[in-house]
């Protein structure tokens, strides 16, 4: 069997960053996916899941809220080796243009007060599985030390 795409990168030269994973033909359009990786893959400790989870809510809420990247929304959610999430936005797009609306949102969830989104038993599958300190923690930490220092190896996936 072949391998994906994304298991054919070093992970062990990846750093942190916004990076474009695939873009997809789907009907008359595109899906590009993206790689929002917020660790060092086998290199840092990775995220807990709860904390990860309140991410998942807080920053698919903001993206979708947000008059421009809203509508063109499809996906946002954490990956299983939880060093990070997947968006996936309707377009041909590339890292470069995500850099706003991802910057924003890690802001949107370092700076978050209130109650979750949709972390009600009703709205959940596992409201209880929820940490909103160590999210705000992780997100302000990718957007300071990531984020405000965009370079090309945290655009592209290294060679």
């Amino acid at each position: 069997m072949e391998k994906i795409a994304s298991f054919t990168i070093d992970h062990n030269k990846l750093k942190r960053g916004i990076f474009l994973s695939r873009v997809d033909e789907v009907g008359d359009d595109f899906v590009s996916t993206f790689d929002i990786r917020m660790k060092e893959p086998n290199r840092e400790p990775v995220m807990d899941v709860p904390a990860l989870h309140t991410m998942e809510h807080l920053a698919a809420t903001f993206i979708r809220n947000d008059p421009e990247w809203g509508p063109k929304t499809v996906y946002f959610g954490p990956m299983g080796c939880r060093t990070g999430n997947y968006v996936l936005f309707k377009g041909k797009l590339k890292s470069s243009d995500l850099v706003d609306i991802i910057t924003r949102t890690f802001r949107f969830v370092a700076d978050y007060e209130g109650e979750i989104p949709g972390a009600e038993p009703k709205d959940c599958g596992n409201y209880l599985s929820h940490d909103l300190f160590i999210a705000k923690w992780e997100s302000k930490k990718y957007v300071e030390e990531v984020l405000e220092h965009m370079k090309d190896e945290n655009l592209n996936y290294p060679e």
